[in-house]
């Protein structure tokens, strides 16, 4: 892979994380939605169009994607359990909490994944970048907490799951890019892992998602988080995914909480004090070594799934 491929890998699953980054501003203008329905109409419904644009791709790679149930089905799981958990970890634990421990556990999810499970030994370069990128987002949560935290019980269960996100979030980029490397393809990895995973999550979207037709505005939000930061978003990441390792793709996205807060005062009308800003400046650091420097490299035979 040349330097440019690289590049524009990064490129790409940076603006993944800028998509993404706006999902929690966007539910603000729903409020009477819950996180399940929330996470059901986005992940649910733009799973299921990954698969739609992907269907050629996955007739041709159908015999190579029935070779490797295992990963399909443990990736579609993951994509089910991630929105969930995610969205309820914010609604519990609030927007800043629960994306920075969601996002900040999941690179190093990934590294144990990778490190364990696939013999790849991760360079000093990325063990600084995850060590700095969680420094910044914890810096970014501490500076938003400012007292508003009244009750320990749903912060604690909301950051649990939040630790439940990064771990579904790890687990799905990392089975999409194994199914990658066995030559499935890059549209019918993703299209697999997403579609199934979308399917999965109609039903729950089917109980809970009476709210998001209520009103236009409401309806106006599903429809921008399905298209806009999932499908779209997705596009974008699986580009990558096919580029760098799956530690990498996920130590990148720690950006979203970073840009989750700028919007948050830009738009919500949040405020960010020094500590935050310091802890935008090292994701934004992070990027830079993840840019510039190599971040993995083997030691041994891949398990196959």
């Amino acid at each position: 892979m040349t330097r440019r491929d690289r590049t524009l890998a990064l490129i790409a699953i940076t603006i993944t994380s800028i998509l993404w980054g706006t999902t929690g501003t966007a539910a603000t203008f729903a409020p009477a939605a819950g996180p399940l329905a929330i996470g059901a109409a986005a992940l649910g419904i733009g799973g299921l169009l990954q698969a739609l644009i992907a269907l050629p791709a996955l007739r041709a790679a159908a015999p190579r994607l029935r070779r490797h149930p295992v990963l399909v089905v443990v990736g579609a799981l993951s994509v089910a359990i991630y929105p969930l958990a995610f969205y309820s970890s914010m609604h519990l634990a609030g927007v800043a909490i629960g994306t920075v421990v969601s996002l900040a556990s999941a690179p190093l999810a990934s590294g144990l994944l990778e490190r364990f499970v696939e013999g790849r030994r991760l360079s000093r370069w990325w063990m600084l970048s995850a060590v700095l990128g969680v420094a910044g987002s914890v810096l970014l949560c501490a500076s938003k907490l400012d007292g508003a935290v009244d009750d320990a019980w749903p912060t604690l269960l909301g950051i649990v799951l939040g630790l439940v996100a990064g771990a579904t979030y790890a687990v799905y980029s990392w089975a999409a890019a194994r199914l990658m490397s066995h030559g499935a393809g890059r549209a019918a990895s993703m299209g697999a892992v997403f579609g199934l995973g979308g399917l999965l999550l109609m039903p729950v979207l089917l109980v809970t998602g009476a709210p998001l037709i209520a009103t236009p505005e409401a309806f106006s939000v599903a429809a921008y988080m399905a298209l806009v930061p999932m499908f779209l978003g997705y596009l974008l990441f699986g580009y990558g995914l096919e580029r760098v390792s799956a530690s990498t793709a996920t130590t990148i996205t720690l950006s979203e909480p970073a840009i989750a807060a700028i919007l948050a005062v830009m738009i919500v009308g949040e405020r960010l004090s020094v500590v935050g800003w310091i802890g935008l400046g090292l994701i934004g650091f992070v990027l830079m070594i993840l840019a510039f420097a190599p971040t993995e490299r083997r030691i041994g035979v891949s398990l196959s799934a």
